[in-house]
């Protein structure tokens, strides 16, 4: 550990005002930095393929991260939770951060290559949905995340951790021709499979049985474009009791990947 008292100190730069909107290293236009929060999830980004710069934090918590700091060369900057605070521009309970730079980007390609069980988002514009739907892929099995029009950043800081730092795991790639790209999946012997409450649509564990699945979720409240559902081979909905319409996204997917199958 290398003691860094002074908030000031100008190696602790890659952390510094993270609530201020045009000066926050993890915006989109901005230096694209990979931000890690709390031990769980800086562990995970040092076990990731995302290049260290470094870690910031209170020795107790550095403490907890020696075995998996083995290894790296990256500075690692000891402070008080004070200083911490002044430098990131509030309190971090969680009393340790991490940053990385981003790796070169996956192809929808490469995301396809080996997979079974995909997801595809269109218009998942809330930090924390996304957040949440990788989290929940990781856990059921989907094996990578391709991302149409509309969706958020992945790798904001608030994906990162709502997703527990699962997002450094999934692979995702952006499609670039859409809804053209559906068809490429179905090429690539998918079945694309819309989800929408609607009442004609069939159950989504009709599917279970498929040998490679597409599973598309669109955005909270507007769901999916009729372009998209256009794109697919079927609508499917997850079946509720009367008085419920629909479900939050992120559970959405997380009851299709169970339905479907995903995990184990």
């Amino acid at each position: 550990m290398i003691e860094v008292p002074e908030p000031a100190d100008p190696r602790l730069n890659d952390f510094r005002d993270l609530t201020t909107a045009d000066r926050r290293p993890d915006r989109p236009g901005g230096r694209g930095l990979v931000i890690a929060e709390g031990v769980v999830v800086v562990r995970r980004l040092l076990a990731s393929r995302y290049p260290l710069r470094a870690v910031l934090g209170v020795p107790r918590r550095i403490e907890e991260l020696a075995g998996d700091l083995a290894g790296h060369s990256a500075p690692v900057y000891a402070t008080s939770a004070e200083a911490m605070s002044t430098v990131v521009g509030f309190h971090l309970n969680r009393g340790v951060l991490a940053v990385a730079d981003r790796p070169t980007a996956w192809t929808a390609a490469d995301v396809v290559a080996r997979a079974r069980r995909v997801l595809v988002l269109e218009g998942v514009g809330d930090h924390e949905n996304l957040g949440s739907l990788f989290r929940n892929a990781a856990a059921l099995g989907i094996d990578g995340v391709l991302l149409g029009p509309g969706c958020a950043d992945p790798l904001y800081r608030r994906s990162v951790r709502v997703s527990m730092g699962h997002v450094l795991a999934v692979p995702f790639a952006q499609l670039p021709d859409w809804p053209a790209d559906l068809t490429w999946l179905r090429d690539s012997g998918f079945r694309v499979l819309a989800m929408t409450p609607a009442e004609h649509a069939r159950p989504v564990s009709d599917f279970a049985g498929e040998p490679k699945v597409a599973v598309l979720l669109g955005s909270e409240g507007p769901g999916l474009t009729p372009e998209a559902i256009a794109g697919s081979d079927a609508a499917v909905r997850i079946p509720m009791a009367g008085g419920v319409d629909s479900l939050n996204v992120a559970t959405a997917g997380a009851v299709a990947f169970y339905a479907l199958g995903s995990f184990g």
